[in-house]
């Protein structure tokens, strides 16, 4: 892929305009300025060739450029979201294509356990099999309160964010072979934690706790289960709730790097983490948060 350059980073920071957006979840199409999920800047290198993955809020941000960047390196890819996100989804489906990659689209509720279930045998009859899952869809909310965080607005992000990993791991256990793999995203705020952030947070340490688990479960199946914590990236979680907290034009200035990321930036992550490359890696985590040091 191509690197980056302080320039790049620069004119991101520059770019980020105050903005909102109704509701979860956000689209990507509607962000100023649109996030670099490696469409023009990936390039891949074979490391995939014929692997078979599903990931989950692959139309957008950070699922995105994981399916770009699977795809460019060879893999089929069949990607999850949800129905309000045809948009970005059908973007992600022809920028694969044009590069001469399989992708199948799979629009439903990763709330619901059925459509977990169907959206892994859809995948196995489309693709052929099912290699890899990636569970990245998630939905955030900044919370000023903690009375806003009623048993509904609980029971729905643990349903997104943690339940729908199960469910679809449940589910993938029947097809995934020796040297399978699993990666989950949880967040640098599994680690930190956030004042605002705390369902949130508290769904991704409980991702935290359910890699490591499985990881030590499915290790004698020799499938490799681990996880990416990313810090403050730009991606659609952000504008829908950019109302409820800082300006978005200082997003990401509180790491050490002083900036956010871009989707493309934690693509390398999950090829590593998909590829052979990480063969002796399982139940680990790789910290791509611009600098900040956590224990874990």
């Amino acid at each position: 892929m191509r690197t980056m350059t302080d320039t790049d980073f620069e004119k991101l920071a520059d770019a980020i305009e105050d903005q909102s957006q109704e509701g979860q979840p956000g689209r990507q199409v509607e962000m100023k300025p649109t996030p670099d999920c490696g469409e023009h800047t990936y390039r891949g290198n074979g490391r995939l060739e014929g692997l078979k993955a599903l990931i989950t809020g692959g139309d957008s941000g950070i699922g995105r450029a994981a399916a770009i960047a699977f795809a460019r390196e060879g893999a089929d890819v069949a990607i999850s979201y949800h129905p309000s996100e045809e948009e970005d989804a059908a973007q992600v489906e022809g920028w694969i294509e044009k590069g001469g990659g399989k992708c199948v689209r799979l629009p439903g509720d990763v709330a619901d356990p059925s459509y977990c279930e169907s959206m892994v045998e859809r995948t196995v009859e489309s693709l052929g099999g099912l290699g890899c899952l990636v569970n990245n869809a998630a939905q955030q909310y900044k919370r000023e309160s903690l009375d806003e965080i009623t048993p509904e607005a609980l029971d729905s992000i643990f349903r997104v964010n943690v339940f729908s990993a199960f469910h679809a791991c449940r589910a993938a256990e029947r097809h995934l072979q020796p040297g399978s793999t699993v990666i989950n995203s949880v967040s640098v705020v599994a680690y930190k934690g956030s004042p605002s952030l705390l369902d949130y947070s508290a769904t991704k340490g409980a991702l935290v706790a359910f890699t490591r688990g499985l990881a030590a479960r499915w290790v004698e199946k020799k499938i490799r289960v681990n996880m990416v914590a990313p810090g403050p990236v730009w991606t659609p979680l952000q504008p829908p709730e950019s109302s409820k907290g800082p300006e978005l034009s200082g997003f990401g200035e509180q790491v050490p790097m002083g900036r956010a990321g871009q989707p493309v930036e934690m693509a390398g992550a999950y090829v590593y983490l998909a590829s052979g490359e990480s063969s002796y890696v399982t139940g680990q985590c790789v910290h791509a948060n611009g600098g900040m040091v956590l224990n874990g």
